[in-house]
């Protein structure tokens, strides 16, 4: 028996592309951390629960020592203004590396990854970066037989199972960025694994399949203080339809954000953001199910919380990745 099992969905995947792409590791100028919380249909009886960290910095004299596309310190030039996009330049060429680790409870199944990642940026032209990355890492799939109810308590699914196992975990991306788009295309799951928790050959298993992503986004100055960044994701997992995320945010200067979200034959979602100051940033999104589900469900929630280390700069909002 073959099935997909998905990775963990993102309404905020726009503002931590790492999650989908190893491709953005060191694509800002400060270390990145980010660490995020998901309760998925809440209401719902087991129900999705997804916690998560990640992070990422660049390394590289060129770069670290002084960013071409970004501020000197002491300019207060706003970052999404026409001013920063008319003098925009392509980062130096770099590295980045990053971490993460992601948990996700749903019913008796516990996931957790861990991965670490790494990515090249070079510059195309004198604005256009691309960046190449690899994922690489395990996850960790355990069944809590406690939360099962079997009318054969020696069903071979999971009789004298192996109910904690560790796979390997492999993906790739590509991402390329400008002043004021970008366009990324990734793979997940890339090593196909056996998903069983019975020690009996003779049961079916499951199976992982691979997840490719495609993703971008173009930014649109209304004026000079606002700006609307619509966005897009489009989702290709075997053998399930193809599913896609349309997003959009409009942001005041880089302080004050509000953006909507819809994710085709599932939900749609409102969001908010403050970058509190040039260490910490918050978001939140809340997820209206329009499914079958939505009778028993009272919607998904997911917050966000983003520390911006070593920030030279004293930039308020990352830069490259909008």
């Amino acid at each position: 028996m073959v099935r997909a099992q998905q990775k963990p969905q993102y309404t905020q995947y726009v503002f931590n592309n790492l999650l989908l792409n190893p491709a953005v590791s060191g694509i800002e100028n400060y270390v990145d951390v980010k660490t995020g919380y998901r309760s998925q249909w809440t209401g719902l009886e087991g129900a999705p629960v997804t916690s998560y960290l990640t992070i990422n910095a660049p390394f590289g004299s060129d770069y670290v020592q002084g960013d071409a596309a970004a501020m000197s310190p002491g300019n207060e030039a706003n970052p999404y203004s026409r001013l920063y996009t008319q003098n925009y330049q392509a980062a130096e060429p770099h590295h980045g590396i990053g971490f993460m680790v992601v948990s996700d409870k749903a019913g008796p199944i516990n996931t957790t990854n861990l991965a670490a990642t790494y990515a090249y940026h070079l510059g195309l032209s004198s604005t256009l970066n691309l960046a190449v990355g690899v994922a690489a890492g395990f996850n960790h799939i355990s069944l809590n037989i406690s939360q099962i109810t079997l009318e054969n308590p020696l069903d071979p699914v999971i009789a004298n199972g192996n109910n904690s196992q560790w796979k390997p975990d492999l993906g790739i991306g590509l991402w390329a960025y400008s002043s004021n788009y970008y366009f990324g295309v990734s793979a997940q799951q890339l090593l196909p694994q056996s998903l069983y928790f019975s020690t009996n050959n003779s049961v079916s298993a499951a199976k992982t399949v691979p997840q490719f992503f495609v993703t971008g986004g173009y930014k649109v100055f209304l004026n000079d203080d606002l700006t609307l960044l619509p966005t897009a994701l489009i989702k290709f997992i075997k053998p399930l339809p193809v599913a896609y995320d349309i997003n959009m945010k409009l942001a005041f200067r880089d302080r004050f954000w509000v953006g909507g979200s819809y994710r085709n034959q599932d939900s749609f979602a409102g969001l908010v953001g403050f970058n509190i100051s040039s260490l910490i940033n918050i978001s939140y999104s809340y997820d209206y199910t329009t499914s079958a589900l939505r009778t028993v469900s009272s919607g998904t929630h997911e917050i966000v919380i983003g520390l911006m280390l070593n920030n030279k700069d004293s930039v308020v909002s990352p830069q490259h990745s909008f």
